[in-house]
C-alpha cells in the first residue's frame, strides 16, 4: 500500500498562462507566446475548466507561491474538504490537528510551497511531496498555468542523493497517479525507488532512439514502448520523453503535446520521472513517462514501476 495508494485500482514550466480574456488560454514558452489561442474546451479538462481566474490566493502558512483561485474550486478542491492527506498538510503548515481517529503526521519537511511526508508502508524509499495549496490532483487545471510551483523539480531536489529527504535506493522514481487510480485527493508526488531492470530498459530505449527528445514529439507512436515493472504484472506501454532538466512544467507539456492533440483527459493520466543513473551517479538526464488506458497495454497508475516496500 502506498501514499497512505489506491488499493482498489488495478496495478493499472513551457507553461500555460491563463489569459485575461474569457475562454482563451495562451501557451507561453521560455521565448514567448506561440500566438495560438486555445478554446476553453481544448484544454483536456472538460467544459467546467475555468479560463478567467480570480487573483490567486496564498498557500497556507505564509506562502509565497500562488494557489488555485476560488473559481477553480470545483476541479481543484476547497479548503474545508475532508481528505486525510489535506488534513496532514494543514497540520504541517498551520498546526491544525487532524480529526480523530486520524493520527498526526510526521512532517519530514515543511516549506511555503510543499510538505514532505512518509508514504505507506514507511520505508527509506517511500515518501510523498504534497502542495501546501489545496490541489486535489492531476485534473486541477491550475497545474498547467504559469503560476504553479514546480513540484517535480522540488521532488527531485528532495529525493536525490544529498537532498533533504533522500530516497535511499539505487534508482529513484517520481510519480503521480491518475484521478481514478489514487485513494486520497490531495495531490501527491511519490518519491520512491525503481527496479534496476526499469533503469536498464529505459537506457536501452534511449540508445535505440525510441523516445522523444523534444516535447512536441512526446505523443508520437514511435516514442511509445513497453516496460516491465512489478514482477508478474506484464509489460505496460508508456510515452517517453527525454529531458536534461525539470525546469519546464511537466503538467503543461503533457496537456499540450499529449492530452489535447489526442482528445484525452488529464484526469486519466499518470506521470513518472526516472532520472538516468550510471555507475558514477546521476547522468544529467530525466526520462519522463506518461501512460493512460487509451494505449494498448497502457495504464493510469505509476504503481507498476515504483518500488515502495
Amino acid at each position: 500500500m502506498t501514499e497512505h495508494k489506491n488499493v482498489n485500482a488495478l496495478p493499472r514550466r513551457q507553461f500555460i498562462a491563463l489569459s485575461g480574456a474569457v475562454g482563451a488560454v495562451t501557451l507561453v514558452t521560455g521565448a514567448g507566446a506561440t500566438g495560438r489561442a486555445v478554446a476553453a474546451d481544448d484544454t483536456g479538462y472538460g467544459e467546467d475548466a475555468c479560463t478567467c481566474p480570480t487573483p490567486p490566493t496564498s498557500p497556507p502558512g505564509a506562502g509565497q507561491s500562488p494557489c488555485p483561485p476560488a473559481s477553480m474550486q470545483a476541479l481543484c478542491g476547497g479548503l474545508t474538504d475532508n481528505d486525510p492527506l489535506w488534513h496532514d498538510v494543514q497540520y504541517c503548515t498551520r498546526g491544525i490537528v487532524p480529526p480523530a481517529p486520524q493520527p498526526k503526521p510526521d512532517c519530514l519537511k515543511t516549506t511555503p510551497n510543499y510538505v514532505v511526508l512518509h508514504g505507506k508502508p514507511e520505508t527509506q524509499h517511500n515518501y510523498l511531496l504534497l502542495p501546501s495549496c489545496r490541489i486535489t490532483g492531476i485534473e486541477c487545471p491550475f497545474l498547467v498555468t504559469s503560476g504553479v510551483a514546480n513540484y517535480w523539480s522540488e521532488a527531485w531536489e528532495n529525493a536525490r542523493s544529498g537532498g533533504s529527504v533522500p530516497v535511499q535506493y539505487p534508482n529513484i522514481g517520481l510519480g503521480i497517479n491518475s484521478k481514478g487510480a489514487r485513494r486520497f485527493n490531495q495531490m501527491h508526488i511519490h518519491m520512491a525507488g525503481v527496479r534496476p531492470s526499469t533503469q536498464r530498459r529505459l537506457q536501452e530505449l534511449d540508445t535505440m532512439g525510441r523516445m522523444a527528445t523534444q516535447p512536441a514529439q512526446w505523443g508520437a507512436p514511435a516514442n511509445q514502448a513497453p516496460i516491465t515493472g512489478t514482477p508478474g504484472s506484464g509489460d505496460r506501454t508508456y510515452r517517453i520523453l527525454k529531458l536534461t532538466d525539470l525546469r519546464q512544467n511537466l503538467f503543461a507539456l503533457l496537456n499540450q503535446y499529449v492530452v489535447r492533440p489526442n482528445a484525452l483527459s488529464m484526469a486519466d493520466q499518470t506521470l513518472i520521472v526516472v532520472p538516468k543513473m550510471t555507475a558514477t551517479g546521476f547522468a544529467g538526464v530525466f526520462y519522463v513517462l506518461n501512460s493512460d488506458t487509451s494505449l494498448h497495454g497502457g495504464t493510469s497508475t505509476c504503481d507498476y514501476l515504483l518500488v515502495y516496500s
